[in-house]
């Protein structure tokens, strides 16, 4: 069904895969470093935290685009301020495909109530249809290759002083990335929109 909605999308359609980043502790975190000969870069096993964060965010597939902000908690109260934030970002949108896996809050009754209730109103759009992921799909959620890129751009090899620096390292990462496929067009994942390398 993704990939029959994929290859039918419309002009004024747009479909999003959405997930959560985190939690995660704001402290020294290990990755790939550039160092000279003979020394040996190493991290505190045991370190105080910072804080830590959750990145909620959606990708919208066929224009690469990235919408973020941070929750506190994974829940159904994200979900539903997710829904706003693109249904007023995509106003001139008809329909709004949202995709994600199966974690309960992204299928509970109260998000269902909310697309029922909003799409019951005539003159709303654009129109929210959900289209959940299969069990032990997350291949197929492609932001989760996006945070993959973020993590090892910027969270790996990092030692933030606060939560804050953190989260604005992140809003860098996903103002340039939006940028570069601004001006660079090319849609999000290959095997979702039914390009795997065999049948």
């Amino acid at each position: 069904r993704v990939q029959a909605i994929l290859s039918n999308l419309g002009k004024n359609e747009r479909f999003f895969s959405i997930d959560e980043f985190g939690p995660f502790a704001i402290k020294a975190k290990p990755g790939r470093v550039l160092a000279e000969p003979g020394a040996m870069p190493s991290v505190p096993q045991w370190q105080k935290s910072k804080g830590w964060l959750i990145a909620t965010a959606a990708l919208e597939l066929s224009g690469n685009r990235v919408t973020h902000f941070y929750s506190r908690a994974k829940n159904t109260t994200e979900m539903i301020r997710m829904a706003k934030i693109l249904i007023e970002e995509y106003r001139d949108a008809e329909t709004l495909y949202l995709s994600w896996d199966a974690a309960s809050w992204h299928m509970s009754k109260g998000l269902l109530a909310f697309v029922n209730l909003h799409n019951g109103n005539a003159v709303r759009i654009p129109k929210l249809e959900l289209v959940p992921l299969p069990a032990s799909a997350q291949f197929l959620n492609v932001i989760e290759s996006v945070f993959s890129g973020m993590a090892r751009a910027i969270i790996h090899s990092s030692d933030y002083t606060s939560v804050s620096a953190a989260m604005e390292a992140i809003d860098r990462y996903f103002v340039e990335r939006n940028r570069h496929f601004l001006e660079n067009p090319k849609r999000a994942g290959k095997k979702i929109w039914g390009l795997e390398r065999t049948e």
